[in-house]
Parts: C-alpha cells; structure tokens; sequence
C-alpha cells in the first residue's frame, strides 16, 4: 500500500506542467476579467483615454486627494498622472501578459507589488483599515474578508507563477525552445 502511494506520489510531485498551466488557467477564469473591467473603468473618453485617466480612476487611486481638491483633477501633478496612468495599463497589460505566459515571473511579480498597492489603498486611501469585514483576520472561522483572506489566495496563486514559471504551454516555452535550438 505505502509503495502504490509512493508511487502515484512522487508522479504528481514531477508534474510541474499541470501546477503551472493550472495555475494560468484558474488567474484567466477568476482574475483576469476583474483587472481589465478595473482598468474599463479608469479609462477617460477618446482613443486615448488610456492616457486622459478619469476623474473615478483619481478619486480610486487617490480617494484623500481628490476629497481636499473637491475631484478638481487640474489640481493633481505629474505624479497622480503617472502613477493612475501606470496602473491602468498595468491592469491590462499584466494580466493578459500571465495568460500567455509571456514574462510570467515578471509579470506575475509585478501583479504581486499591484495586489499588495490595490490592498494598502483600499484599507488606507478608503479608511476601511477598521473594518474587520475588509480587513479579515487569518485563523478565523470565517473565509472571506476581502484582504486576508481572498487577497492571500490571488498573491499565493501569483506565487506558483513566480517560483515555478509559466509551463509548458505558454510564450515563455516557446521563445526558450527556440533560443536553445
């Protein structure tokens, strides 16, 4: 009995395709729409509306600021351009970026230092820092706060990317193949 364990063990142990693959998959089917409506709604009107953010993509990012300046965004700087502009393209790029499996540690990092901003930006920028629905707590009969609990499981999904790479069915396999034939 312990042999016929091992056995099937040790194959799973040796399957890195399926964890790596699986793991695109599950970010594709429970995170990869939820970014890129995120990004829907920060974009300004036009062609361009990537780059003329709107006034809901301050008043997300930047909640306090845009409270003292009354959502007047001629009153923001360079920095608040940048920094909303950076992000919504973020939430386009990196997503999709991790779906093909092109750059995936990279990007999934990048993904990680998004999660980790967006989190700090809802309990700080949101003051919902108090709110123990929000904030959750680990180790509670309860699973789901929207940063402890829900955030942990897209970080450690994101996680799987960084250490273990994209898989075999992706960009990154391919471009290898062919820069090592």
């Amino acid at each position: 009995m312990i042999t016929l364990y091992t056995a099937l063990t040790d194959r799973l142990s040796r399957a890195d395709w399926l964890l790596t693959t699986l793991a695109r998959l599950v970010f594709a089917g429970t995170l990869l729409m939820y970014f890129w409506v995120s990004g829907l709604t920060k974009l300004g009107d036009g062609l361009f509306g990537i780059f003329q953010p709107s006034v809901g993509a301050y008043a997300q990012i930047f909640p306090r600021v845009m409270e003292q300046i009354s959502y007047d965004t001629s009153q923001l700087t360079l920095f608040h351009w940048a920094v909303v502009t950076g992000g919504t393209i973020a939430e386009f790029v990196l997503p999709a970026l991790i779906v093909l499996g092109l750059a995936t540690r990279l990007s999934a990092l990048g993904m990680i230092g998004f999660v980790i901003v967006q989190s700090a930006t809802d309990l700080i920028g949101h003051g919902r820092l108090e709110d123990p629905q929000t904030l959750g707590a680990w180790f509670d009969k309860i699973p789901d706060s929207l940063i402890l609990d829900q955030r942990a499981f897209w970080v450690f999904l994101l996680l799987v990317l960084v250490v273990k790479g994209a898989g075999p069915l992706s960009v990154d396999t391919i471009l290898k193949r062919r820069l090592d034939a």
